[in-house]
């Protein structure tokens, strides 16, 4: 089985689990998804409606996670309001135990000090890793995952990354990329030197240890 921790369509093969990335006006929750208010959507006038329509979905039989939420300092939505409208959904994700799947773009360590600082019991995952190995470690020391998509295939960078890092660490992902997730897992057991059957088996393995369903 492949595991998709972040996809925005679904796979037809069924040897892959795909959990959706929805948002709040979102209408189909027949599948497994995830739900969040992404810093990009904000807007003073429905935060507060979106996120009642979050804590109603987090109670979902088919919702394994809360996101993708997070902190983007390359938009021009008001950071403070980012910041508040995050910790709302990490009280959610406390809430109703619900891994937190996070968009990050320059502001890393802010979402390590709200993890230092609020102390979560849940994962918290960063989508769509693909900055320096500095970077890496900074978040793995502070107990947050990353989900690794696309980028692997052609990001030099994030290769040398990724030979540096645990495969306990990771989870990997589709987003909104046309690479399939099979491709994904082909380029990581490559540069892993592991067969994918055996990338497969600690992929599961680390999916199964966060999401419990």
């Amino acid at each position: 089985m492949y595991f998709d921790v972040h996809a925005h369509s679904y796979a037809e093969d069924k040897n892959v689990f795909s959990i959706l990335n929805t948002y709040p006006n979102s209408s189909d929750f027949s599948k497994p998804f995830s739900i969040g208010i992404h810093p990009w959507y904000l807007h003073k006038e429905t935060i507060e409606p979106e996120l009642l329509i979050i804590e109603e979905k987090l109670q979902h039989k088919n919702c394994f996670a809360l996101g993708e939420c997070g902190l983007d300092k390359a938009t021009n939505v008001d950071f403070e309001i980012q910041k508040d409208v995050f910790h709302k959904q990490v009280k959610l994700s406390e809430k109703y135990q619900k891994p937190l799947i996070i968009h990050c773009v320059r502001a890393f360590q802010e979402i390590i000090v709200f993890k230092k600082d609020l102390k979560p019991k849940q994962t918290w995952i960063i989508h769509g890793f693909n900055k320096n190995l500095q970077v890496a470690q900074s978040l793995l020391k502070n107990g947050i995952l990353l989900s690794i998509g696309a980028a692997i295939i052609n990001n030099k960078k994030l290769q040398e990354v990724l030979l540096h890092i645990s495969l306990d660490a990771i989870l990997i992902e589709t987003d909104d990329t046309r690479f399939a997730v099979q491709e994904i897992y082909q380029k990581i057991a490559f540069l892993k030197k592991m067969e994918v059957e055996e990338l497969q088996q600690k992929i599961e393995h680390n999916f199964k240890q966060i999401f419990k369903k």
